[in-house]
């Protein structure tokens, strides 16, 4: 299990800064491009856990790359390519500081607020008489601000957004409408691997020449939730939870072992046997949305595997 990316330290040809954020390590390429490395920690409640996921960075750059080749005739991305399994590259962007969240289905943050009692979530209504894992009427936007540094992220209504100038009305409605398109493609994909995709959320940038992309990952586990359908209805009418693929599995074991990311809370010890536990929980997710076999990497030295397979592809374009 010592075969995993926690840190990196590259020096790519003309490389000009870096940034490690909870999961991906950013490196920019002569203000031109974006190498994006998908890390192998797991962020949980906005906190980074110590133990790393062998795979966890492969599945979740290879789902973003499936993801945003699925989506890119309705909403454009800011992708090149994956010179390695756990590499993107890509357009360098100036991101949106939100981040788009829509959901299809009462669960997660959003039926943890409504157990609370509240009925507004970031400005939108929740209909009363709802129970956890119920659908929506429509799919709702819950924006969160984008947070720096593994700070927590926060719950952010539409109008704010705009009256304190975080995005502009024009640049807002955009985002509204890609996410809403983004979320319906991924619905159907999901429908067809027999799967719901309960709620996701997306980040937006732009462009050098001021077009807005999606960037960053895409209706992976990380970002996204979803529920078996098979069995879907039939656990709502006995009260049951439902059986499902995403990271919420990793979220109730920490609420059960007494974490939920408040301050004095100490992140419980990870066992080895749950390290592998989780590994493979992701490799049944990503078989599940992709409709194929995952594919181990070679973990043998991934340091070098990545710094050589991004050094030939930087090499065909000219920066």
């Amino acid at each position: 299990m010592s075969n995993t990316i926690n840190h990196t330290a590259f020096n790519f040809p003309q490389q000009q800064s870096y940034y490690k954020g909870k999961v991906r390590e950013v490196y920019t390429i002569n203000e031109e491009l974006l190498v994006m490395i998908a890390s192998d920690r797991l962020s949980a409640f906005d906190v980074v856990m110590p133990r790393q996921i062998p795979y966890k960075g492969q599945i979740l750059n290879q789902i973003a790359f499936k993801m945003m080749e699925a989506t890119k005739d309705i909403v454009p991305n800011w992708l090149l390519g994956i010179p390695d399994p756990n590499v993107a590259v890509g357009q360098l962007c100036t991101p949106f500081k939100v981040e788009m969240v829509i959901r299809g289905y009462l669960s997660g943050h959003a039926a943890r607020e409504y157990q609370a009692g509240q009925r507004r979530l970031c400005g939108v209504s929740m209909p009363e008489g709802m129970e956890v894992n119920d659908a929506f009427p429509e799919p709702i936007i819950t924006p969160a601000t984008k947070a720096d540094d593994g700070a927590h992220d926060e719950d952010i209504s539409r109008e704010d957004i705009i009256a304190k100038g975080i995005v502009s009305e024009g640049d807002y409605a955009v985002l509204e409408q890609y996410t809403r398109a983004l979320f319906k493609r991924g619905t159907e994909i999901a429908a067809r691997r027999g799967l719901i995709l309960v709620d996701t959320k997306y980040e937006f940038g732009k462009t050098r020449t001021g077009e807005i992309v999606l960037i960053d990952e895409i209706h992976t586990p990380d970002s996204s939730r979803y529920f078996y359908t098979e069995g879907y209805k039939e656990r709502q009418q006995a009260g049951l939870p439902q059986k499902q693929l995403s990271k919420e599995f990793v979220r109730q074991w920490l609420i059960a072992n007494g974490f939920q990311g408040l301050e004095g809370q100490t992140v419980p010890s990870m066992t080895d046997e749950k390290v592998l536990e989780i590994s493979e929980r992701y490799i049944e997710l990503y078989e599940h949305i992709t409709g194929e076999a995952f594919v181990r990497a070679d973990l043998s030295n991934i340091n070098a595997r990545i710094e050589d397979n991004v050094g030939v592809f930087l090499k065909k374009y000219t920066l």
